[in-house]
This record gives C-alpha cells, sequence and structure tokens, in this order.
C-alpha cells in the first residue's frame, strides 16, 4: 500500500495562480494523498475557488483562519492536520510536475530517507520558464544550509516523525529557520537532481526585497542559531559570495 502524503498548502490572496497549483495536484500521477490548504483571510477569490475544489475531491480539506496570522502559523496549523507518514510543502503559486510525488516517495522508500528536495525551473506570474534548470546537489548539511539556503520549499518533503514537535517561526524566512533546525535532527537532506517543480518568481514577493533578506540572514546566524560572532561573520561572507555568484549565473 502507497504511504499517505500530507499536502500543506498555505494561501493568501491567491486566486491569480491556486487554480493552477491545485491542479497539479490533482495530476499527480501519485495518488496517495490528502491536501490541506488554510486561507489566512484571503480578501480576494482564493476562498471561492478553493472552496469548489475541495467540493469535488474528498482527500481535500480547506480550512478557513478567521484571522490573519501569517504564513508561519498557517503552516503550523496544517502540521497538526497531518495524517500522512510524508509531508510536502507547496506554495499557492507553485506547481508540480505530475511525478513529483512518485518519484520522491520511491526514493525516500528505497532510501529510508528523512527529507528530500528536487530541482526546479522558475516561472513568472504568466507561468512562463523563466530560467534554466537549477540543480539539486546530491545533499546538503546543516552547516551548508548555514551558508546558502538551495531548498525551494515546494520541492521539499520530509518524513513526518522527523518533524516532531518542530514548528515554523514568525521570524521571517520561516522555511528557512524550519530548516535549520530540522537538519540538526535529520542531519542530510538530500536532493533528486530532475525539474519536478516550478517555482513562481513573483513582483510582489517578499523575498525580492535583497536589503531585508541580508538583515534577516544575519538576525539568523545570532538570533536564532545563536552563533558567535566570529562564525556568524564566517558564515554571512559564505552567504554574500554564494549570493553574489548565484546573481551571475
Amino acid at each position: 500500500m502507497e504511504p499517505l502524503v500530507s499536502i500543506i498548502v498555505p494561501c493568501y490572496n491567491s486566486a491569480k495562480f491556486i487554480t493552477a497549483t491545485l491542479n497539479s495536484v490533482i495530476a499527480q500521477d501519485y495518488k496517495s494523498w490528502e491536501l490541506i490548504i488554510i486561507d489566512d483571510q484571503s480578501i480576494d477569490d482564493s476562498c471561492t475557488i478553493v472552496e469548489e475544489f475541495a467540493s469535488k475531491y474528498s482527500n481535500i480539506q480547506f480550512i478557513s483562519l478567521l484571522e490573519n496570522k501569517g504564513v508561519s502559523n498557517a503552516r503550523n496549523l496544517g502540521m497538526t492536520k497531518a495524517k500522512g507518514k510524508y509531508i510536502a510543502f507547496l506554495d499557492s503559486d507553485d506547481i508540480w510536475l505530475e511525478n513529483k510525488l512518485s518519484r520522491q516517495v520511491a526514493y525516500m522508500e528505497d532510501k529510508m530517507l528523512s527529507m528530500t528536495f528536487c530541482a526546479y525551473n522558475r516561472i513568472n506570474e504568466d507561468g512562463a520558464i523563466i530560467s534554466g534548470v537549477t540543480p539539486a546537489p546530491f545533499s546538503y548539511s546543516y552547516h551548508q544550509l548555514l551558508s546558502h539556503n538551495v531548498i525551494i520549499f515546494s520541492t521539499s518533503m520530509v518524513l513526518r516523525s522527523a518533524i516532531g514537535d518542530l514548528q515554523f517561526s514568525p521570524a521571517g524566512h520561516e522555511d528557512w529557520i524550519f530548516f535549520l533546525q530540522l537538519f540538526k535532527k535529520c542531519k542530510l537532506g538530500y536532493g533528486i537532481n530532475e525539474p519536478l517543480a516550478l517555482y513562481r518568481i513573483r513582483k510582489d514577493s517578499l523575498s525580492s526585497n535583497k536589503m531585508k533578506a541580508v538583515v534577516k540572514t544575519w538576525k539568523i546566524l545570532r538570533e536564532s542559531e545563536k552563533l558567535n560572532l566570529v562564525k556568524s561573520m564566517y558564515y554571512f561572507s559564505r552567504y554574500a559570495v554564494l549570493t553574489v555568484l548565484k546573481r551571475l549565473r
């Protein structure tokens, strides 16, 4: 029997993209999944769209929050509702290729892995591919992650028992902090070097504000990971170099 995968999708004002996102889940060639969508008080048509999907598919659970509390809260709630052996995270504007789940589950089951991620392409707001394939390394460690997060959240799948009581922090860069905490437990994440997802670049993306990203990176090293000044400066300098090299590709 195929293990159940719990897919967690936080949603906020994603009416323009959510249909394509949900259709990419329904189109998966792996069928043992449940989809948990948490709407964080959207003011567009997101809820109407998601409710229509939930009415058609019994394995889609829709939760509409009464108060906007941010993406970390939505993901934390989703994890409490998850029943699967594995948890897959998917942002409400990203898209999976049809063999994404089957490829990851097979790899994790065969190798008994706690965490995997995959290569991906970038797309724009209209869904057009705007980059070549961003490869996934064979493996990635906590110390590598301190220097640079190469894992796009919508490409990740985690063994639910490995997550335990971990939760998402509301501090910003919540995905990066979550992976840092996770890698302290499971040591390594393993990459599948095949493009199994499409990562959407939006003009209003929080990650587009480079100065905020720099400040938050420093805070993660000092406050979240509690590194001393020397180690923080070492990893921050590596982060800066790797970020520049990435922009030059």
